[in-house]
């Protein structure tokens, strides 16, 4: 049986606890220890309870010496805890701390940093390799030089998209959880986003029709932001849907809609371009991810322009949903709160 005393104060804890007397026996264990390691765990052996074998050796160890010690235990659903055992007269506490989300923000921060570092090393390559060339072998040679200018030009230009990109990433997620307040017009900002863009779908050769079914789009969002992910999704449909194609942008209110449970707008993108393989669409908006990777380099992609429309959308409580089969196009739909919904926020 638990010592009442003892009981009360492991209970007091705020996180999961247990107590191992000197028979190695679990002598107390409070709710939130019950809820991770199951019920019924007093007075049995350790061992039964705990399992893993670095947490089983650090209590032995704990028992032996007196030293405090701390290791990770890996609960289901990838929950990782720190471990922390400490001695207390003839018990050794045994404490759970959740560190999932910091495993999770450091390997983020790991990967981001290898991602960053490989998509600059290309171009940097690329660029000295050029420079070491016209130092030497073509120094003399005008048409090689010229050629080489032009691709450095290039891989500079990729350089510069890519830190403009992640610039723009980092200011949108410092700004995540900052509602915008301003109460804007969708129809001006698709309007403003097209006519910027009016240059780039002529040289591609690409018609974008408009069906504005709803006037006014009243949304409460931040102007700049929007224009930005329509702006990118716009891009994207040029870029990747091919010259001489169409792209229908159309527009609508619903008195409620399932994901944001509540009235919104919907403004939709559709291409006729080769489209996307549906394996890929869950991933598109992950950083760096390209669900063809030489074709987006070779057409000066930097893969954040999706998580950066993500970003975005989430702060103004948004969704991105993604449609494509392959041979049949690609629809992205931008689902806002209507700006009632907002308002009651």
């Amino acid at each position: 049986m638990t010592d009442a005393p003892l009981a009360t104060l492991i209970e007091a804890l705020p996180m999961p606890t247990l107590v191992i007397d000197a028979t190695e026996r679990i002598a107390g264990v409070n709710g939130l220890a019950e809820g991770l390691l199951g019920q019924g765990a007093v007075m049995r052996h350790f061992v039964t309870v705990l399992r893993q074998p670095a947490v089983v050796d650090a209590v032995e160890l704990c028992l032996a010496d007196d030293h405090p010690r701390e290791v990770t235990y890996l609960a289901r659903d990838d929950v990782t805890y720190d471990v922390h055992l400490q001695r207390a007269g003839g018990l050794v506490v045994v404490t759970f701390q959740d560190v999932t989300q910091m495993t999770q923000a450091g390997q983020i921060r790991r990967d981001f940093v290898a991602n960053v570092s490989h998509e600059l090393r290309t171009p940097l390559t690329s660029l000295m390799g050029f420079i070491e060339t016209l130092q030497g072998p073509a120094r003399e040679d005008a048409a090689a030089r010229t050629r080489f200018l032009d691709i450095m030009r290039d891989e500079a230009e990729r350089m510069n998209r890519l830190i403009g990109d992640l610039l723009s990433l980092s200011r949108v997620e410092a700004e995540g959880r900052v509602r915008p307040t301003q109460r804007i017009n969708l129809t001006d900002i698709l309007t403003i986003t097209f006519r910027n863009l009016k240059q780039l779908l002529d040289e591609a050769d690409v018609t974008l029709t408009f069906d504005q079914s709803t006037r006014p789009l009243h949304v409460l969002g931040d102007s700049d932001q929007l224009l930005q992910v329509f702006t990118n999704l716009v891009e994207n449909a040029v870029k990747y849907g091919g010259a001489g194609v169409r792209i229908d942008v159309s527009a609508e209110t619903v008195a409620h809609d399932l994901a944001l449970r509540g009235p919104a707008i919907r403004i939709s993108l559709r291409d006729y371009g080769p489209g996307i393989d549906p394996q890929h669409l869950p991933r598109l908006t992950e950083r760096f991810y390209r669900a063809d990777n030489h074709r987006s380099r070779a057409m000066g992609g930097t893969g954040l322009g999706l998580a950066i429309v993500k970003h975005i959308l989430n702060r103004h409580r948004g969704r991105l949903k993604i449609t494509s089969e392959v041979g049949q196009g690609a629809e992205f739909t931008v689902i806002l709160p209507a700006e009632a919904v907002a308002d009651s926020a």
